[in-house]
């Protein structure tokens, strides 16, 4: 029997195509530019500013789309919406576990703080920071259509629907931006951190 897959599962595998797209993209480039002896700093070449506006601009209009309900998105990402505020009987929501929470956001800060030093001492340049960014991307999709150790292992929730950290997914992907000062990149986190600020209020 032939699988059918609903619009919002369409969407999801979409989203993964154009994702390991863009960082198939942007290693392909990264390594042409180290082994042609260029540097390793991308967002210095004019010649790779266009890579990044289609990668900025993608990554915008998914974020600020999330801002809405939507029809076709996963219901994970849209319990702030008060239109999904509807009593069941007599069933009140049941809270995540904040300690599960604050062990997710722990082991990512301090993930992303290894990679921040790495940057800092000169072991990986920005380049990497971009190529680990947008592969935080491609892992975001397989989470939510595979496998999410985050589920797994941490927050032990039954589905993304009921997820306590579903919006978290475009500030944890972002991460890696907060040490290149370029206006493409802090304007991304800067959208991911207020759609959180929105989950989270």
């Amino acid at each position: 029997m032939k699988k059918k897959y609903t619009p919002t599962a369409i969407l999801h595998y979409c989203k993964l195509v154009a994702r390991s797209f863009l960082f198939a993209v942007a290693l392909i480039i990264y390594i042409l530019y180290r082994v042609n002896g260029k540097g390793v700093k991308l967002m210095e070449y004019d010649e790779f500013h266009w890579f990044l506006g289609v990668v900025w601009t993608l990554y915008a209009v998914e974020i600020f789309l999330r801002f809405f309900p939507s029809e076709i998105e996963s219901p994970g990402c849209q319990k702030q919406f008060v239109r999904n505020y509807i009593p069941t009987a007599d069933q009140t929501p049941v809270l995540q576990s904040a300690w599960r929470t604050f062990s997710v956001a722990a082991v990512w800060i301090f993930l992303n703080a290894i990679i921040g030093a790495l940057y800092y001492t000169e072991i990986i340049d920005a380049g990497i920071l971009i190529l680990i960014s947008l592969f935080y991307g491609v892992c975001d999709m397989i989470c939510i259509l595979f496998f999410c150790p985050f589920q797994t292992w941490f927050m032990k929730n039954r589905c993304c629907t009921t997820c306590r950290i579903y919006n978290w997914d475009f500030a944890m992907m972002f991460t890696p931006y907060i040490f290149i000062p370029h206006a493409y990149m802090w304007s991304l986190l800067g959208l991911s951190l207020l759609l959180l600020i929105r989950w989270e209020i």
